[in-house]
């Protein structure tokens, strides 16, 4: 075949896959995009000029997620798995560590819903809330790697982390800090960060020759979720929030052109960001190229375009959600708020919870993961179903602190422990797939769409912001943990009704 045909023959294949991921996207993006289109219709209704750019804003966003996860997966999951292989074949600890934590700062740095959530924060500039974040979790995947390699339970390394996160949290830390602590555990495993950190495990766990190699491949989104947490927790020692909270603006247009005016102003700014947030990650790459890795030419220009995907549909990505799904999330809430049945926004942010997660891009991806490792034992459908039960319930509690301003300690503190408790009780799998599955489903439309909804309905009730709305990330990661580790034990109990049975049997047969 001529170079024409092979390079004829490479397009249709990136159009394939791109399509697909299109459809993806479309899937993430149509649900929460036909419930407001019912609200605006009903119980809420939308200017013109807001509902437009939303719709706007939903197209960038399908395409720049379908750029951004086929840029991902073509250049995030190789660069983890080969730097996680050539990392742990180095059998140094000092490279262990040193490489792993510079991996872990500059992929949370391009981590498009820390971004989006670094905006909302007041009192504390973007680029130190971010660069705080990325180092604690460096720090933390370096926890997470050596975890593997010395083979240290998970439960352990979680129950001294969140005692920490909890006596500096109940005794040390503004309480206007709490909620964005744990929100910033929430948003930074998200599309960037979680397919090279667990892509990175399977490379670091894959030298291990014993059984349970797979199985502890799990547990490092888990980890990584705890070091923003801590990360953010000291920051507030400096920062103590004294900011004040801007709403968002609201966009105004008159007619198409200045529409499409909007966005046009906003792009270049958010594509300048991009470019800051993945030069770091290009370097990196490069550097260790030609250190280490000594790839074929094919294999880094392919690397390469994944990149450029990448930083398209990233500011795609933030273009659409900062122009056109921020302002009407932030609306919506204001309008249901404002309703005299203002108990609405329970079982409407429950129904947005269950859908969302549904469509959420990484959840599919970690479901295939847990039905590839356990052989089918645990079926995706039972992960999805479970995932949705609890992020729903997880947004429902959410909505009653905006209408209450009940402290989020208050849900916090019960949930963690009783998700501790359950791990000495279901299989070790269940614990590290339930903890890695509350950093999971707080992806992209929980910070994007759902935490401007919060704050649009706190900002209507005359409520705080950074203490009641902040949280919605923070409680979307915790409930899985639940819902997940029960689901394990009702799939020990199976298991252990099918052995009982399958010994009365025997034993039946022995006696004849």
């Amino acid at each position: 075949m001529s170079s024409f045909g092979r390079w004829r023959d490479q397009v249709g294949h990136t159009k394939t896959i791109l399509g697909e991921k299109v459809r993806e996207a479309l899937a993430s993006v149509l649900p929460i995009t036909a419930i407001v289109l019912a609200l605006c219709l009903t119980l809420s209704p939308l200017p013109v000029d807001i509902l437009l750019a939303f719709l706007t804003g939903a197209v960038l966003l399908i395409v720049g997620m379908g750029f951004f996860t086929l840029g991902a997966e073509a250049a995030m999951t190789p660069i983890g798995e080969q730097v996680g292989s050539h990392m742990a074949l180095s059998r140094k600890l000092w490279v262990v560590i040193s490489v792993s934590f510079l991996i872990g700062t500059v992929v949370t740095i391009s981590e498009p819903d820390l971004q989006v959530l670094a905006t909302q924060v007041p009192g504390i500039p973007n680029a130190v809330l971010v660069g705080t974040v990325a180092v604690g979790v460096g720090v933390f995947l370096v926890v997470a790697l050596l975890r593997i390699l010395f083979q240290i339970p998970l439960q352990w390394l979680l129950i001294g982390s969140y005692i920490i996160v909890f006596i500096l949290a109940a005794f040390f830390v503004p309480k206007d800090f709490l909620a964005v602590a744990f929100d910033s555990g929430g948003v930074t495993t998200g599309p960037m960060t979680v397919p090279f950190i667990m892509s990175l495990g399977l490379g670091v766990s894959s030298i291990r020759s014993d059984e349970n190699a797979a199985q502890d491949s799990f547990g490092l989104v888990a980890l990584c979720s705890v070091g923003p947490i801590l990360a953010v927790l000291l920051l507030a020692l400096k920062y103590p929030a004294s900011g004040t909270y801007i709403p968002a603006v609201m966009p105004r247009a008159a007619d198409s052109r200045q529409l499409g005016g909007l966005f046009l102003a906003a792009f270049p700014s958010y594509a300048w960001e991009v470019l800051k947030s993945l030069l770091p990650i290009a370097a990196f790459f490069a550097i260790f190229q030609i250190a280490v890795l000594k790839l074929s030419a094919k294999k880094v220009l392919k690397i390469a375009v994944g990149l450029l995907y990448t930083y398209i549909g990233l500011a795609l990505f933030l273009t659409g959600v900062n122009v056109g799904f921020l302002p009407a999330g932030t609306y919506l809430g204001r309008q249901i708020a404002a309703l005299p049945f203002r108990w609405l926004l329970i079982p409407i942010g429950m129904l947005m919870g269950w859908f969302i997660v549904q469509a959420e891009p990484a959840v599919h991806v970690l479901n295939r993961q847990v039905e590839e490792i356990t052989s089918g034992a645990i079926p995706g459908s039972a992960m999805s179903t479970s995932l949705s039960l609890g992020v729903a319930l997880s947004i429902g509690l959410a909505m009653v602190r905006v209408l209450t301003g009940i402290s989020i300690f208050v849900f916090l503190v019960p949930g963690y422990l009783i998700a501790v408790a359950l791990s000495f009780f279901v299989p070790r799998i269940f614990t590290s797939i339930a903890f890695d599955s509350g950093g999971v489903a707080s992806g992209p439309m929980t910070a994007t769409f759902l935490l401007p909804f919060a704050m649009g309905a706190c900002e209507a009730l005359g409520g705080n912001i950074v203490t009641d709305a902040f949280g919605v990330v923070a409680m979307v990661a915790m409930t899985p943990l639940l819902t997940i580790q029960l689901l394990g034990l009702v799939y020990q109990w199976k298991l252990n009704r099918a052995r009982l049975a399958q010994e009365a049997e025997d034993e039946e047969i022995i006696d004849l």
